[in-house]
């Protein structure tokens, strides 16, 4: 007879063991996806509204500037008369009304991209205020300064255009050019190769809120320098953009000692957002975008490999070994096999990080050359007034390039101050992002060498002279054997089997603290139990006790390796122990597959890449199956290993644990009707026990009656 209250328990097992499986698989999909993605959509979907958040207030403290001053003056004749002391023009009152509409539709555009980075105002709301309204300031800049350049021209005298005229050709050019931008991310978000929001960290997140911090502290500071010291108000903006900068020209400095005793703080203050600025941008160059390079260039040279592999007739090697025969035939078992394609990918790894390092040098390398020279072209043809020559723009831009700022040569024009403004604004993240991409490549190199003619000659390190010579024609031998791997891929193998010496932490945050003490806290309740389960003879239960100890032990070891610098990699021996603790046996081939060489996303618009084996059934498997070498592969995508095996470790864990409670919960329900039969009946309680039982065991109850 069938048990409705059991029918019911196994169809809710069976509803949670299916739900397991499709939040593995769909986790399997997002870590596919990660570095699946093309490498242009990364920029559409997170650095074009970074570059937007970052130059869209720096625009409108342009159009505050393009404002503020009356656009032409008169150039008065004489010695000492020049553009930068001129006679105001005032300006056409229709001119001032589009001035300040283009400058109050601007601001209705950064605060409405502000508002969506801060999940405060929904993508489809948002995007279309920001480029319409970026789009129409950009264009009615462009009219006005079209028509102030040939429509409002005075005959007979010698007029000159202000700085906020310059001001306003840049606000005009930003706006167009972030405007452009946003209109790709929007389509990529339409197209479905993203989702419409912005997934970025904190950093990136107030990298906007920073900039217009910084841009509002700037010219707050100028119209306090304005007021004290009497200069005009865009003086006071060059003034205040290089003090904070810290280039430190000369031109203008504070000559009360009000001015002197305001700049103490003011400077430190700009300082210290100026850093929380780069700080931000840095993230994004740095981080988010060497992460998603990097991976994509390790999958180029994946493919390089596989391809060279199956050219010279070792894919073989690729196939898993399902029987004695392959693997005799091999000459290795299927661990070992494993193993091998471990070690290919840790060499892919190797290679594709080295030449991410210098390709990352070459493009800021060559960003901050293009500053530096068409920074100094621009000043030479702004300043020929002074006479400078081609050669004396190059030195100041390169004194001012590197914060040096000797004062000698400086500006004077009405042209070249705006210029150097927004330049410098350019300049010194810039800067700052080469200083960090030499920091992985050219100084490690002289670290090195350093550190081996030390060796050498008079400060021996850990290794005698004769050691050390060995181990550089090892790795000058590997190095020019590149069809075979390495035989090891690290000195020293990190995690349970050893330590690297280098290795840094940023030390555990609250929250990890309080998940530790969680952990271990479970932990000896699982020793307990295990030891009770031992006194009970309980096998079974002894030994799941022994497991779920295992894996919280490995959850708390692995937590102590989050946040390391450079980011923790474990050897082969270490991910084997990883994987069987999830489930996985490296012996055996069942989970494994070949080695795809291209994974192509014919999903792609729906976020779902083509596996490569359309006509296998993995989605219908437990666990899908994968290789080291493959796109499914754990060293492959964005995410550090720990923080890989630390989510996997938590998924089994709860599994287990879930599983235990179950289990738990059945055998209590099992024992309370043991002890119901168990109990002497009585007219009352037998009548109960007959309703209770009449569907399942009526006839026992009639029996014992």
């Amino acid at each position: 007879m069938n048990d409705p209250g059991l029918d019911e328990s196994i169809q809710k097992q069976s509803s949670k063991v299916e739900q397991e499986r499709k939040e593995e698989y769909e986790l399997e999909k997002e870590d596919e996806q990660a570095f699946l993605e093309p490498s242009r959509w990364w920029f559409a979907s997170t650095a074009f509204p970074l570059l937007a958040g970052t130059f869209g207030p720096m625009a409108s403290a342009f159009s505050v500037c393009a404002l503020v001053e009356n656009w032409r003056v008169i150039v008065p004749h004489g010695p000492g008369g020049n553009e930068a002391h001129g006679i105001d023009i005032k300006d056409p009152g229709w001119l001032l009304a589009i001035n300040t509409i283009q400058l109050v539709l601007a601001l209705t555009a950064n605060l409405a991209l502000l508002l969506n980075m801060a999940r405060r105002l929904s993508f489809s709301i948002a995007q279309p205020i920001t480029i319409v309204g970026w789009f129409i300031s950009s264009f009615l800049l462009i009219a006005l300064v079209v028509t102030a350049t040939y429509s409002l021209k005075l005959p007979g005298q010698d007029r000159a255009l202000t700085q906020a005229f310059y001001y306003a050709i840049i606000a005009a050019g930003l706006y167009f050019i972030i405007a452009t931008l946003m209109c790709v991310t929007v389509y990529g978000a339409y197209k479905g190769h993203y989702t419409q929001e912005f997934k970025l960290t904190m950093s990136q997140r107030t990298l906007m809120l920073q900039t217009v911090s910084f841009m509002v502290y700037m010219l707050a500071g100028a119209a306090v320098f304005y007021r004290v010291e009497g200069w005009q108000y865009l003086d006071s903006v060059y003034f205040t953009n290089y003090t904070l900068l810290t280039v430190g020209i000369g031109d203008y400095a504070p000559q009360t000692h009000l001015g002197r005793a305001l700049l103490f703080p003011y400077a430190i203050g700009g300082i210290v957002i100026l850093g929380l600025v780069v700080g931000s941008i840095r993230s994004l160059v740095l981080e988010r975008g060497k992460k998603k390079l990097g991976s994509r260039m390790i999958e180029k040279k994946r493919v390089q490999l596989l391809k060279k592999m199956y050219k010279k007739g070792q894919h073989h090697k690729l196939t898993p070994i399902s029987s004695d025969e392959m693997a005799n035939e091999l000459g290795m078992t299927e661990r070992e096999r494993r193993k091998f394609e471990f070690e290919l990918m840790r060499q892919i790894q190797d290679h594709a990080s080295q030449r991410q390092k210098w390709n990352a040098l070459f493009i800021s390398g060559s960003a901050w050359l293009v500053l530096w020279l068409v920074g100094a072209v621009v000043f030479w043809k702004a300043e020929h007034a002074q006479e400078w020559s081609y050669f004396g723009a190059v030195y100041f831009a390169y004194t001012s390039l590197l914060t040096i700022g000797y004062g000698d040569y400086k500006n004077f024009s009405n042209s070249g101050k705006p210029a150097f403004v927004f330049w410098s604004l350019l300049a010194v993240p810039t800067l700052t992002i080469v200083i960090s991409n030499m920091g992985d490549t050219i100084v490690k190199a002289i670290r090195d060498l350093t550190n081996y003619l030390g060796e050498f000659t008079i400060l021996p390190g850990e290794n005698p002279t004769k050691q050390r010579a060995k181990q550089l024609l090892t790795s000058v031998s590997s190095r020019l054997g590149k069809d075979e791997p390495r035989e090891r891929m690290m000195d020293e193998p990190p995690g349970m089997l050893g330590e690297k010496e280098e290795q840094g932490n940023e030390g555990p945050s609250r929250e990890a603290i309080a998940t530790d003490r969680l952990a271990g806290a479970v932990e000896e309740d699982e020793i307990e139990a295990a030891g009770e389960a031992e006194r009970r003879g309980d096998e079974v239960s002894k030994d799941a006790h022994e497991y779920h100890y295992q894996l919280i032990r490995e959850f708390r070891n692995v937590m102590q390796h989050l946040n390391e610098t450079p980011p923790r990699r474990y050897t082969y021996e270490e991910w084997a122990w990883f994987l069987k603790l999830m489930g996985e046996d490296e012996d055996n081939q069942t989970s494994h597959r070949k080695a795809p060489i291209n994974v192509r996303g014919s999903g792609e618009a729906k976020g779902e890449p083509d596996m490569q084996q359309g006509t296998t059934d993995d989605k219908e498997r437990e666990k899908l199956q994968w290789s080291w070498l493959g796109n499914r592969s754990p060293l492959m995508g964005e995410v550090d290993e720990p923080d890989w095996v630390l989510e996997r470790l938590s998924i089994t864990l709860e599994k287990e644990l879930k599983r235990r409670h179950d289990e738990e919960r059945r055998r209590k329900r099992e024992a309370e009707k043991d002890v119901a039969k168990k109990v002497p009946s009585s007219s009352g309680s037998s009548k109960t026990l007959e309703q209770q039982e009449q569907n399942g065991e009526g006839g026992e109850t009639s029996t014992s009656k």
